[in-house]
């Protein structure tokens, strides 16, 4: 090939793409530009507005981290049980909620006995262990009684079960414990900031995403390296297959519903950590923003639920700082959750498979 024919392999590419889009591909091109337009337009006018310090922002990114560590232990339950039964566990994010009042009464009986006081460091596991214990026990209710019935059968009755059953949750949370907001025990060597590359970063958030670090990595060890983890991915590849070599798969459907519920516990542990209190209600809000990460990262992919939580963490905590506060916006941290899920249906409409899907199905194929 000359070098005088260069030029004109570009210039091929578009004719050819013009000759076989349509009007929709034109339409989505269009919004494409438009987006990136505005988002350039809100980072250039927040630049040169100058309201926030780079302390600021690193504070905002921290918090993002933090956020986006809960989310993304939400999301792998989702994507966990959709991996293995291509449904959606519609009752998880109450499954969090459960998980937090489950330590929020550990922290409680700890308080009484004065270890909470006397051995601080020996409380906080206990606590996320407790957490981990509800979170595990009420997914073993819900897979028994929304899925294990409709196994075999393809229909939208588990989908219904799930939401009902989110309903029974809430519902009956709050006939026993109330509506009021509880206050969370806080550990005082948790209390304060500590300085970190030159910032100061409140601990509680220091201390969840360490914890939710440890978790992911401890949870990722299982799912690659232990005899349970082969099991889920078999199951998740083919669950007939599966059965015909041997594996237990309603064992496996069984520890995958406890896992993922034991990290939407430890989810609520940590998030009622950073923001000292829980209520009743609040599972049905972070449950969709963690359905929101799993689909953002690729549902049915582990990895894609982790960069998925943590990419809508950012997107919440930077984005009106660097972005709304562009266009003079007032109180732009009011629509905090615009940016989240304006970002998911940009995802959904230019990459419907998630951030990590496409990686996932290749590797499958």
């Amino acid at each position: 090939m000359s070098l005088a024919a260069l030029p004109d392999k570009p210039a091929g590419v578009v004719s050819e793409w013009l000759r076989r889009s349509t009007w929709v591909d034109h339409l989505l091109l269009a919004i494409r530009v438009a987006v990136a337009a505005l988002v350039l337009v809100g980072l250039a006018g927040g630049i040169a507005a100058g309201t926030y310090t780079a302390g600021n922002i690193a504070s905002f990114a921290m918090f993002g981290l933090t956020i986006g560590s809960v989310y993304a232990l939400i999301a792998l339950g989702y994507t966990m049980v959709y991996g293995i039964l291509r449904m959606i566990n519609f009752a998880h994010g109450d499954v969090m909620m459960v998980g937090s009042f489950a330590g929020l009464f550990a922290a409680g009986a700890l308080d009484d006995v004065g270890l909470l006081d006397a051995a601080p460091l020996l409380a906080l596991p206990l606590v996320l262990l407790a957490g981990m214990a509800g979170g595990a026990l009420t997914s073993l209710v819900i897979e028994r009684v929304a899925y294990r019935p409709f196994l075999h059968v393809r229909s939208l009755a588990p989908l219904i079960c799930a939401i009902g059953l989110s309903f029974v949750l809430q519902y009956g949370a709050r006939g026993l414990f109330g509506t009021r907001i509880r206050a969370y025990p806080g550990f005082g060597w948790m209390e304060g900031n500590v300085a970190l590359f030159g910032f100061a970063v409140p601990i509680p958030q220091l201390v969840a995403f360490a914890a939710a670090v440890v978790v992911l990595a401890g949870l990722l060890a299982v799912v690659r390296l232990s005899p349970l983890g082969r099991a889920m991915r078999a199951v998740a590849e083919d669950r007939d297959a599966a059965a015909l070599v041997g594996i237990d798969v309603g064992r496996t459907i069984v520890a995958t519903f406890m896992i993922g519920g034991a990290m939407a516990g430890v989810a609520g542990v940590l998030y009622a950590l950073v923001f000292k209190q829980i209520t009743v209600f609040m599972g049905f809000f972070l449950g969709v923003k963690g359905f929101a990460a799993a689909i953002l990262g690729g549902i049915g992919n582990l990895a894609g639920a982790m960069l998925g939580g943590l990419v809508l963490g950012l997107a919440e905590a930077l984005g009106p700082a660097v972005l709304l506060e562009g266009f003079d916006i007032p109180a732009p941290y009011q629509l905090k959750d615009v940016i989240g899920y304006g970002m998911l249906v940009m995802i959904l409409i230019f990459r419907p498979q998630g951030l990590l899907g496409e990686r996932l199905a290749a590797k499958r194929a």
